[in-house]
């Protein structure tokens, strides 16, 4: 591809798209290292209040410090255009390793301990995911899962941006989306996340998940 400059970063291999990002390969020539960066879906560039608002949000989601979450390095709103910085992961993700099957109980027990840690990091400073999910946990070079993308689907809604399951009208992934996240409840705690969380652990556990459907829709109902 063509290489783009967003910031001061020179974007390089699309890594992946989602519904609420696109995931770019970049290069941070200030400091001479490889990144991911995030660019959000949609448009702020004439809405001073919303650039204000993911602003505060990106804020308190660099602020979270933790080794078993993603650090946010950077972030900022280039003619319009909303991203994040974080870490380059290369491990790959919890999403892949479970498509070859099921964990040993020793393995899901050491995952859970350390993601669970970070998650009440993070709570206590009032950052829930909401799209919690085996593709949202990614390994490091050293083999050591951290949890990505805190805060973005929040960010992604300020910014007007298509963040709409299959459904059309709410936000998430619903495998494992809470039931106040079906009903489309604005007031997402913590709980939610552990809900989340409790699926990922039985996904890990027995290679599938607790419900199965033909549709989306059929699976926020089963939630």
């Amino acid at each position: 591809m063509p290489l783009i400059t967003i910031g001061r970063y020179t974007l390089t291999d699309k890594l992946g798209t989602g519904g609420m990002a696109t995931v770019y390969r970049g290069r941070d020539p200030r400091l001479g290292r490889e990144v991911a960066v995030k660019l959000l879906l949609g448009d702020i560039q004439d809405d001073p209040a919303l650039r204000e608002r993911f602003e505060r949000e990106a804020h308190t989601i660099a602020r979270l410090e933790h080794p078993a979450i993603v650090p946010v390095y950077d972030f900022g709103d280039d003619q319009g255009q909303l991203y994040l910085v974080m870490r380059l992961m290369t491990g790959g993700s919890l999403q892949d390793r479970l498509r070859r099957g099921p964990l040993s109980p020793t393995v899901t027990a050491q995952i859970i301990e350390r993601l669970a840690d970070a998650l009440d990091t993070a709570h206590a400073l009032g950052v829930i995911h909401r799209d919690l999910k085996p593709g949202n946990i990614l390994f490091d070079e050293y083999d050591h899962p951290m949890i990505s993308d805190f805060g973005i689907a929040k960010l992604a809604i300020q910014a007007g941006g298509a963040t709409l399951t299959q459904t059309g009208s709410i936000v998430g992934t619903p495998a494992y989306m809470s039931p106040e996240q079906v009903r489309g409840e604005s007031d997402i705690d913590r709980r939610s996340d552990l809900y989340s969380f409790g699926i990922i652990a039985y996904e890990m556990l027995t290679g599938r998940l607790p419900f199965k459907a033909d549709t989306p829709y059929g699976l926020l109902m089963q939630h």
